[in-house]
């Protein structure tokens, strides 16, 4: 079972692999036929003089310039980017699990290709997405996948019979449900549950707890709980070989989480690591127990600034670091079933490189030979010692290859790339730096436009969200219009609080550190203005959620150097924001951000937030936000909205009635895209 994401950081792993819809870079689903593939591509047709684009039913658009059909002409062909992402093996055979959009869907479901480079077979037919699911261990007669609505993130569990298609609802719809993991002998799940206080729409603001159920999907309505645990965080369950014991996550922040050890037959819960008596505060995620049961891989920075691959004895709690050579964080990890081989990513200056290591002897093994690109999903067959991984790259969406033990390398999907687009031509990224205010070096993922365009180019400094994400080398998917037809450069900094660059790094944002990564864009800003192929007069900045928030700031504080800003879903006030979060959030984010239940911080992020500061606003601002969003609720945006209109600064406001912390339904992030692009048409090229 490979390493478990903390839920802030799945929806990264999505992106990776071109299939949700997003907060500001939107990477689309995956292939169908190719004759629908050939109908789907094919270019809109010429549209009257003056014809424009509507927004849908579910869109609420304000203030937004009419889309004219010629430019959705013209863009269209860039937003049917579809690759592969992979969700799970089948347990006997040869054949395995994928998420995609085919052609024409508005949403990203579960397909199965039973073998290279086969048909995908459609699964799920859903109006919301469907990509995260997992098969019943013993026979892989039925998967047991997950799915929310309309943007809201409460996720519910439902099992598929695969004969028949007949799907079967597991779960309380008052609460929030992830699968942990399976007992493999009687074929039961293990899941998590906390209960939804709908804070944003008037909802208690009790302190939820986390229940842990082993459920059996035929019979669900004879569940067990297994534990009651304090809090919120507790995820990523990783089931020892004899079913006796599960180790799952308690995450308390970027930077702290802790490793339990429930027993399946009492319940009873013990700390792991940190063990009893050590005050060390670090980041643990368990990976996976050894055959035996003698011993647990994990992943930790406990030992350096990075995370590393280790071993820990159970018995004496000896840790062997396996990966201490490797300066770089572990992203994901599977152990081959017979217990044998390790298959490893690692985030290699925001490019994820894939390492193999003999489980044993914890000796790495000489690198495969693989196509270029960034490789992330890496998961053993239960069978056999066949590696599946996803690769991407700046010139293809994510596509799903297998390793065998003999080196071979064979590919399983084929992104599909519009006719009349040479993806190959893409230029490559690179890696820039510069140093900030206080002489820390900052890095990020330079996208510059083809050399057919003379003269400096126009910049977008586009901000990850998290904050404690990255941005990473790799397909921009519609964003390839920008910078390949518009000859628009995106800079994707990674701002101090980012992850990749060690754990001191990662908290250099923290409570009332915030303003100092808002600097770090202060300092791009200088470093652009260095550049001879850039065009420092011309820059625009957009984000997603504490992206947006980093839109907002900037428009603050560097309003006379930029000529506008897109924010989507992104925080305005940092106390409106705790109060109205999810309660399943609000302590994870307290940590981050700040308690403002403390006066003095209360004080602080009140004075820093952009709502407080909205008189500074003084460019352009396109506000994007889904009216379900649990992270950062929607009047996050209106607020932002109404007090920048009010100073006289031009909004444009575009709400979706569907769609929750982004964009994840085609035509809506189309609509959205397009809107952009005349956005950037009338501030940056003009």
């Amino acid at each position: 079972m490979p390493t478990s994401l903390p839920p802030g950081l799945r929806r990264r792993s999505l992106l990776a692999a071109g299939l949700a819809g997003a907060a500001v870079t939107t990477l689309p689903g995956c292939a169908g036929t190719a004759a629908t593939d050939k109908a789907a591509a094919a270019a809109p047709a010429a549209a009257p003089a003056g014809a424009v684009l509507q927004p849908n039913a579910n869109l609420f658009a304000q203030g937004i310039t009419p889309v004219p059909m010629a430019l959705v002409t013209k863009v269209a062909p860039y937003t049917e980017f579809r690759g592969h992402g992979f969700v799970d093996w089948h347990p006997q055979r040869d054949e395995m699990v994928v998420a995609h959009r085919r052609a024409g869907a508005n949403t990203a479901q579960l397909f199965r290709v039973a073998a290279p480079l086969a048909e995908p077979e459609q699964l799920t037919d859903f109006a919301d997405p469907v990509t995260e699911a997992t098969f019943e261990p013993r026979a892989g007669k039925y998967l047991v996948f997950s799915r929310s609505s309309g943007g809201n993130e409460a996720y519910q569990l439902y099992r598929l019979d695969l004969d028949g298609r007949v799907v079967t609802p597991l779960t309380n719809p008052d609460e929030r449900h992830e699968a942990l993991g399976w007992l493999r002998g009687s074929g039961q799940l293990i899941h998590s549950s906390v209960p939804l206080d709908r804070t944003a729409q008037g909802g208690t603001r009790a302190n939820p707890s986390t229940s842990i159920w082993i459920l059996d999907p035929l019979k669900p309505e004879g569940r067990r709980k297994l534990a009651e645990l304090p809090g919120v965080g507790w995820f990523g369950g990783v089931v020892a070989r004899d079913d006796k014991q599960v180790a799952v996550v308690r995450y308390i922040s970027a930077n702290e989480s802790q490793i339990w050890l429930l027993d399946v037959a009492s319940g009873a819960s013990k700390q792991l690591l940190p063990a009893a008596g050590e005050t060390l505060r670090a980041s643990h995620f368990p990976a996976a127990f050894a055959p035996d049961g003698k011993s647990l891989f994990l992943s930790s920075d406990r030992a350096s600034e990075f995370r590393e691959l280790m071993r820990l004895d159970l018995a004496s709690g000896t840790l062997q670091r396996v990966s201490a050579h490797i300066p770089w964080d572990l992203s994901r990890a599977s152990l081959s079933d017979d217990g044998s081989r390790i298959a490893a990513t690692f985030n290699v200056d925001a490019q994820q490189e894939l390492r193999l290591f003999d489980a044993r002897s914890g000796k790495e093994l000489p690198a495969p030979k693989l196509p270029a690109g960034s490789v992330s999903q890496p998961e053993f067959h239960p069978a056999s010692a066949r590696l599946a991984f996803a690769l991407n790259s700046a010139q293809s969406p994510s596509q799903l290859f297998t390793l065998d033990t003999g080196g071979t390398v064979k590919q399983w999907t084929r992104a599909y790339t519009p006719p009349g687009i040479d993806t190959a031509a893409f230029p490559d990224q690179r890696i820039v730096r510069w140093k900030s205010f206080d002489g820390l070096p900052i890095s990020g993922v330079l996208s510059m436009p083809p050399k057919r365009f003379k003269g400096p180019r126009p910049v977008i400094m586009m901000v990850h969200g998290g904050p404690e994400a990255q941005a990473d080398l790799g397909f921009m998917g519609r964003w390839n219009y920008v910078v390949n037809e518009l000859g628009i450069a995106i800079i994707q900094p990674n701002v101090r609080g980012s992850a990749g660059y060690g754990k001191s790094f990662l908290a250099l944002d923290n409570g009332f550190k915030r303003e100092d990564s808002v600097k770090d864009l202060g300092a791009l800003l200088d470093w652009i203005k260095t550049q001879p192929e850039l065009d420092a007069s011309r820059v625009l900045v957009t984000g997603g959620s504490y992206g947006g928030y980093m839109s907002l700031a900037t428009s603050v504080h560097y309003a006379d150097r930029i000529a506008g800003a897109v924010d989507v879903v992104g925080i305005s006030n940092f106390v409106t924001f705790l109060t109205n979060t999810e309660s399943y959030r609000r302590d994870l984010r307290r940590v981050e951000y700040g308690d403002e239940r403390d006066p003095a911080m209360r004080e602080f992020l009140e004075k820093i937030s952009p709502l407080n500061n909205a008189q500074k606003i003084r460019k352009p601002l396109f506000v994007v936000q889904g009216k379900n969003d649990p992270r950062v609720p929607v009047t996050e945006a209106e607020q932002i909205v109404a007090k920048v209109r009010a100073q006289g600064t031009p909004v444009w406001y575009l709400r979706a009635e569907n769609e929750g912390h982004g964009f994840a339904r085609k035509e809506n992030a189309d609509y959205q895209f397009y809107a952009t692009v005349g956005f950037l048409e009338q501030t940056l090229l003009r």
